[in-house]
């Protein structure tokens, strides 16, 4: 059913070799993928198939050797995955931040603030009194990891009418928190090009270190699953993490604004 969601990011179906990359909504959403993919098959005559679910989602693919690659958003969820020998050979990538929205008229009073979990918990405070509507992306993504883990930070098990779980990607997420005037928990790429085209939905908090968002790509066990392409899934690791790219990722700014940073320590440069 996953592999529905199958999107052919170059304009060319066929080729010597291809690649199967599942990989988070915000990697897609944001664009970025559209500016690296193509660069990739250009130079390498790889058609690279890219399939945008949750981090969560995206791991499980992996595991059932379902594809070749994963990068993802989830640091605990990808250790266990090279733990359990699923997935080998982990990169750094990239990071950016994530950002707590709301609607500017802000009924739980949080905005410009620095401390996430004091914000969440005044979020819950002004739920239980119907002023707020919190809506999760409720996925099992990278961006519901963070959330959950957030929320147990603050010592709230969020239920009840204030809380909305609705089992979308994070530019859906965006939609119903926009419509609603609610509050939500975003990545930055993602937000970014989303209030350019119209998205009503303000920053509340930032800058807070546990909103910090790495990314790291993994490529799938050839021993635990066969049909594996390990050799192209070493070579798309490679490219994702030499110095070209890295310089494409830092220099991906949609609308003016930076909203990935490269890893800087990748061996061998």
């Amino acid at each position: 059913m996953l592999l529905a969601l199958v999107v052919m990011i170059s304009g060319c179906s066929s080729g010597p070799r291809s690649l199967r990359l599942a990989t988070t909504t915000s990697t897609e959403d944001s664009g970025l993928l559209d500016v690296l993919l193509p660069v990739f098959e250009d130079e390498y005559g790889i058609a690279v198939e890219v399939i945008a679910v949750g981090s969560g989602q995206a791991i499980a693919l992996g595991e059932a050797g379902d594809v070749d690659v994963v990068l993802v958003h989830s640091p605990a969820e990808e250790a266990a995955f090279v733990d359990s020998g699923f997935g080998v050979d982990r990169r750094d990538v990239m990071a950016n931040d994530f950002v707590l929205l709301g609607p500017a008229s802000d009924p739980a009073g949080i905005v410009g603030g620095v401390d996430i979990t004091a914000a969440l918990a005044r979020i819950a405070d002004s739920g239980s009194e119907s002023e707020s509507v919190f809506v999760s992306r409720g996925d099992d993504s990278g961006t519901h990891a963070k959330e959950r883990d957030l929320w147990a930070a603050v010592g709230v098990a969020p239920a009840g009418g204030w809380y909305r779980s609705i089992g979308q990607g994070m530019g859906e997420t965006l939609t119903v928190a926009d419509e609603e005037q609610a509050y939500t928990l975003s990545d930055r790429a993602t937000y970014a090009v989303r209030s350019a085209e119209g998205l009503e939905s303000e920053v509340m908090v930032e800058g807070d270190p546990r909103l910090s968002n790495p990314y790291g790509a993994i490529a799938v066990n050839p021993d635990r699953h066969d049909g594996i392409a390990a050799e192209t899934a070493a070579i798309f690791l490679d490219w994702l993490t030499s110095p070209a790219t890295r310089e494409a990722i830092n220099a991906y700014r949609p609308h003016g604004q930076q909203v990935f940073f490269a890893a800087v320590s990748i061996a061998g440069d």
